[in-house]
């Protein structure tokens, strides 16, 4: 799931991302372990990327090292502060084990739907514009 050529990635440290014309921030994780300070800076990136408005977001998902309990705690608290919506995309079985393990017995706190191509993700994500 790489992005189109013709978009210039803003690069990041967790993700790269571009924000289309239609409104929807695109991210294509990376593979490396979640802390407090690196998702952080990632909610000041995303924020300076969409101008401070709250955006649905289609996260383009990859294997990455679980985080710890309160990396957990403090990216389900930030979520609803930056996003709308989130789409996730990625093989069958990533992004359900993924929300398992971020909201284990509770419920997302924003909208959240797992996909398997980005054309599904894109048209669930358009309600949230």
């Amino acid at each position: 799931m790489n992005p189109p050529d013709h978009v210039p990635l803003i690069k990041g440290e967790i993700a790269d991302y571009y924000y289309d014309n239609t409104g929807i921030l695109f991210s294509y994780s990376k593979s490396i372990q979640r802390t407090v300070e690196n998702i952080s800076n990632n909610i000041a990136l995303v924020k300076q990327i969409t101008g401070n408005k709250k955006v649905p977001l289609l996260i383009y998902l990859t294997n990455s090292p679980v985080p710890d309990k309160e990396t957990r705690r403090f990216s389900a608290e930030q979520l609803p502060h930056v996003y709308t919506a989130m789409a996730m995309v990625s093989k069958p079985g990533l992004s359900k084990l993924i929300m398992n393990i971020l909201f284990k017995l509770k419920t997302p706190p924003i909208p959240m739907k797992s996909f398997t191509n980005d054309t599904e993700a894109k048209t669930w994500l358009q309600q949230y514009l």
